[in-house]
């Protein structure tokens, strides 16, 4: 019998949001798995897969951003507001070839089944832990049994679980299927908004400050796809070109291109709406 993982399961923990993403797709490089994906192309290698567990000590210290995010600071942006404020919620529309689902509907309005009434979770975890800080149920969930089973993009998160701890809000966000390196970075980042946002929330409620605590990050699979991989390489060689901060953005350098992302969005959110 062998005694390695077939799996492997690669815990971590970092003081930022930046230094985690960056050591755990370095490490699902190294160590993963080689497997097959259901959207190989029939020339792609296998994909390195591994089982992540990352917990990072303060997702708010500097430097938060890593400069190696797919796209640029606009879509990180949008989908902040994706997932924090639901600013797309109305392109959901499967009849009509649009979205399934976001992640913000599930969480802020899931049903069940179409004939359920809304339940905002969201609130739910603040009612909880208002209640008893220490509670353990405090948590939402994204999947539907039987209509996610079937669909051909069903949600990667799959809940979310938040607990108090010295009036620190800790989250951890639990992932079936992680785009290591397109997808990951962007993900971390739009959840620990959402921590935080939760934390704003319990600190109104209770009328004392919950900060924001320590995130952890569980994906089953963790996986760098085969058709990138030459991407990929290059960006372990600025690994070894650049330092970890020239590698890195703190908030303030980039607040002017996240304030005019802003400003973009609103303005294109104000245009789908008159139409």
């Amino acid at each position: 019998m062998s005694n390695s993982l077939t799996l492997p399961v690669i815990h971590l923990q970092a003081a930022n949001l930046a230094e985690g993403w960056e050591r755990a797709v370095v490490e699902t490089w190294e160590r993963g798995a080689r497997i097959a994906t259901e959207y190989d192309k029939p020339d792609d290698p296998p994909s390195r897969d591994a089982t992540l567990v990352l917990s990072v000590v303060d997702p708010f210290a500097e430097p938060r951003i890593h400069r190696a995010l797919p796209g640029g600071i606009y879509d990180l942006e949008v989908y902040r507001q994706e997932v924090v404020d639901g600013i797309h919620d109305d392109w959901i529309d499967p009849e009509a070839g649009k979205w399934s689902y976001t992640y913000h509907e599930r969480l802020a309005a899931y049903r069940p089944s179409s004939s359920d009434k809304p339940v905002n979770q969201l609130e739910l975890i603040v009612d909880e832990l208002a209640q008893a800080p220490h509670t353990r149920r405090a948590q939402a969930i994204l999947w539907k049994p039987g209509t996610d089973n079937r669909g051909e993009h069903p949600p990667c998160l799959q809940r979310i679980w938040c607990r108090v701890f010295d009036d620190q809000l800790v989250m951890s966000a639990h992932i079936r299927s992680n785009d290591a390196f397109k997808a990951a970075y962007m993900n971390m980042y739009a959840f620990t908004e959402l921590q935080k946002l939760l934390a704003e929330r319990l600190s109104d409620r209770i009328g004392r400050p919950i900060r924001v605590g320590q995130y952890n990050h569980i994906a089953d699979s963790f996986h760098i796809y085969g058709s990138y991989f030459e991407e990929f390489e290059g960006f372990l060689e600025t690994l070894e070109r650049r330092t970890f901060e020239q590698r890195t953005f703190t908030t303030e350098q980039i607040s002017p291109l996240i304030k005019e992302a802003r400003e973009k969005i609103a303005a294109s959110l104000a245009e789908e709406e008159s139409r």
